[in-house]
């Protein structure tokens, strides 16, 4: 493997939390389970108190597996990635990514994904799933971007929570990665993310704080180090903010010391190359001569067995069927989980795929004579299926990006196959070429057919190096000179559509505004059924309703913050001193106009907003972050504005239409334009009307005042904005 395996976890922590909030495990359902737990600790030997946060790398099935204990029928924990899908093993699915499940703007269809994955994960007798990720879209290039749910933390956190929801409905435990300011692949164990406190509480907690909210019994430190202290062993923001201010009741672990991190709180540890280092043997020791008191053993013990017992996983549940690193065939058994999962893959797929240009109608395809299909990117993978470990290539069509954060394809469905299939139906001729570079055989292919499809990539991913991009992009350019391929099909075919597979954003100023460029696709990363997705979107099977989670700028440079290519320091630092402006916020403030807006997608009709109703006010005043989150809690919970509006079908083409509600602070907060604090995907027949009803908190219309450490309403007029996009407002209203 180019990317060994077992650095897909190195030097990151896991967090058993047992938290109960929202209704997902009442009180007295922790209070059973830590009860278990205490009986069950009491009969054990330091030994054993100690395997329960220790395991192993190089015997274990799992990507990590903690220790069993026999005496009480403990087998151990097996952890494995990814948040897509099991990782390294057969006969599973491979689901489109967080990034592609937010661009639905669909909160059924991300649960749905994760009652889906989560199934899978408990047929293969996985215990703790590496997944969700919620890092958020910071710098527009990096690596991981496509593992979380965008850039903006309403959605991500919204996404967060359907999925932790699902994936724990199987009795899996879920697990909310990475705790914080894990932004760039690059000097990602190097690096300290330099964050002011008002930052961290209204962006990069925010998924973690709905993590909490949806229940989530896990949670893994990032690599970094925040503002000088590594994130495993950072007081704020996990005593701070994850444990004071958010309410979680379980414990947290880190990785760089035994005693010393074990006495500040280190619990349970998922870092493979570590746990025998500081923990095992080494931890018995601490204890042994002082350093460590067994009653902290004892609680370290209790909280991980609490959250076993709390998810039933201490009964019935299915033991380890496969071998992620292939150390004994005969440990796989192949099981298949897929179930009937494929349909679900392909919905998402369609739900997130985004019309961004569709010039007099070029979309959807009619009965054509013949059709011209360009690009590497439309078939299939020349090494074969699961030819590049863990997909570290950009060959084929692109249905993920590469790193931990895969899973082996059962099959992929490329659009070329996709498409020459439903083209059969109507008796249309398809020609295509898979080369990128060989710009004669495109031309050739364009030349004299109804329509030219070409389809361009841009891959990236975790750490390892793909064609000169080491995790990060290098650039927001599309791969294999793809500007390049869409001008030379355009010259040769005044019907030229674009299709996109990509991580992220992709400037497309080279050929957007080009006259023969007729409609842009953009698919994202779509998982296993990526062509028969994008074909029900091209024949209008489908009416396409996905919405951009992220900007599409006209260059780089647009965007507030980058990737850090270079350094000598010993740790870098990466400022975040762009504050809240990330993405839209920064476009916004800054009066840069996109080329493409966050939350922005076309449709086959179009729909009218009307009779916008906004009943309740906030009130002014502040919360204090005092207790285990109890006085937060109906701050975020309870509504205290109800605002109601009508979406009109206007058009002739039944479909989805994705409101959102943007909420405007007074100035004085210093606070950015707009922010997204509510959404929907709703379905109106032609010339049919439905009322939408969006509630919101007083956390909706707070700031977070670093002085007196509190969430504040401000006083003043607090505008409210529902539209079809960050820029597209249809409706205005205030409290």
């Amino acid at each position: 493997m180019a990317f060994p395996a077992i650095l897909t976890i190195a030097l990151q922590v896991l967090l058993l939390l047992a938290v109960s909030c929202n209704g997902q495990a009442s009180q007295a359902e922790w209070d059973a389970a830590y009860a278990k737990a205490r009986t069950a600790v009491a009969q054990m030997t330091l030994a054993e108190k100690v395997n329960i946060s220790s395991g192993e790398y190089y015997l274990s099935r799992c990507i990590g597996n903690t220790n069993p204990v026999a005496s009480i029928n403990f087998p151990g924990f097996c952890l494995e990635d990814s948040p897509l899908g099991v990782r390294l093993a057969s006969n599973v699915s491979a689901f489109p990514p967080a990034i592609n499940a937010a661009a639905t703007f669909n909160r059924t269809l991300m649960r749905e994904r994760g009652v889906a994955m989560g199934a899978e994960f408990r047929g293969k007798g996985v215990n703790v799933a590496l997944g969700p990720m919620m890092n958020l879209m910071r710098a527009p290039a990096a690596g991981r971007n496509w593992e979380g749910f965008g850039a903006d933390p309403f959605l991500s956190g919204e996404g967060a929570f359907e999925t932790i929801i699902g994936i724990q409905s199987q009795g899996v435990q879920a697990t909310a990665k990475h705790f914080i300011n894990n932004e760039q692949e690059h000097f990602r164990t190097t690096s300290t993310s330099n964050v002011d406190d008002r930052t961290q509480h209204e962006l990069y907690s925010i998924p973690f704080l709905r993590s909490v909210q949806a229940g989530v019994v896990a949670v893994m430190c990032s690599y970094n180090q925040i503002n000088g202290t590594y994130a495993c062993e950072n007081d704020k923001t996990i005593n701070g903010i994850l444990k004071g201010e958010f309410g979680f009741q379980g414990y947290w672990g880190a990785t760089h010391s035994t005693a010393p991190a074990v006495m500040a709180g280190l619990d349970a540890s998922s870092t493979i190359i570590f746990w025998q280092l500081f923990f095992g043997t080494a931890l018995v020791s601490a204890v042994q001569n002082g350093s460590v008191p067994e009653s902290r053993i004892d609680d370290m013990a209790t909280r991980v067995l609490a959250a076993w017992y709390l998810l039933g996983q201490d009964s019935g549940y299915p033991p380890v069927n496969f071998d992620s690193h292939n150390n004994n065939a005969a440990d796989d058994q192949r099981v298949d989980v897929q179930g009937d999962h494929k349909v679900l893959i392909r919905e998402i797929g369609k739900a997130s795929t985004v019309l961004l240009k569709n010039v007099g109608g070029a979309l959807p395809l009619r009965k054509l004579t013949s059709i011209g299909i360009i690009g590497n990117g439309s078939g299939p993978n020349s090494r074969g299926l699961n030819g590049c470990p863990d997909s570290q290539c950009d060959d084929g069509v692109l249905a993920m990006g590469w790193g931990s954060g895969t899973a082996s394809f059962p099959y992929l469905i490329t659009p070329l196959d996709a498409i020459t299939a439903r083209a059969a139906e109507d008796g249309t001729t398809v020609s295509s070429t898979l080369s990128d570079t060989d710009l004669d055989a495109a031309a050739t292919v364009a030349t004299g057919k109804d329509v030219a499809l070409v389809f361009i990539t841009a891959d990236s991913g975790e750490s390892s190096t793909v064609e000169g991009n080491a995790g990060d992009r290098n650039d927001l350019q599309a791969w294999h000179s793809g500007d390049a391929l869409v001008q030379q099909v355009a010259k040769f075919n005044k019907n030229t559509i674009v299709v996109v597979n990509t991580v992220g954003p992709v400037v497309v100023e080279a050929w957007i505004d080009h006259p023969n460029v007729t409609a842009l696709v953009w698919s994202g990363l779509p998982g296993q059924e990526a062509g028969n997705s994008v074909t029900d979107i091209l024949f209008g099977a489908y009416n396409p309703s996905g919405r951009l989670p992220y900007t599409i700028g006209k260059s780089i440079t647009d965007y507030s913050a980058q990737v850090i290519y270079t350094s000598s320091a010993a740790i870098l630092p990466i400022p975040y001193s762009e504050g809240l402006f990330v993405d839209y916020k920064h476009f916004d403030a800054a009066g840069i106009t996109p080329r493409f807006e966050f939350g922005f997608g076309l449709s086959f009709t179009t729909f009218g907003y009307s009779k916008l109703e906004i009943q309740g006010t906030p009130h002014g005043g502040g919360v204090p972050p005092t207790g285990p989150g109890s006085s937060l809690s109906p701050f975020l919970h309870d509504p205290i504005v109800t605002v109601k509006f009508t979406v009109k079908n206007t058009g002739s083409v039944a479909g989805h239409e994705i409101p959102q509600l943007y909420v405007a602070l007074p100035a004085s907060t210093a606070s950015p334009p707009r922010m997204l604090k509510g959404f929907d995907s709703v379905f109106v027949e032609p010339g049919q009307s439905t009322q939408v009803t969006m509630q919101l908190s007083k956390f909706d219309f707070s700031f977070w005042n670093v002085v007196t450490q509190s969430w504040q309403v401000p006083d003043g007029k607090i505008g409210i904005a529902v539209g079809a996009s960050s820029r597209d407002i249809r409706l205005n209203g205030s409290v």
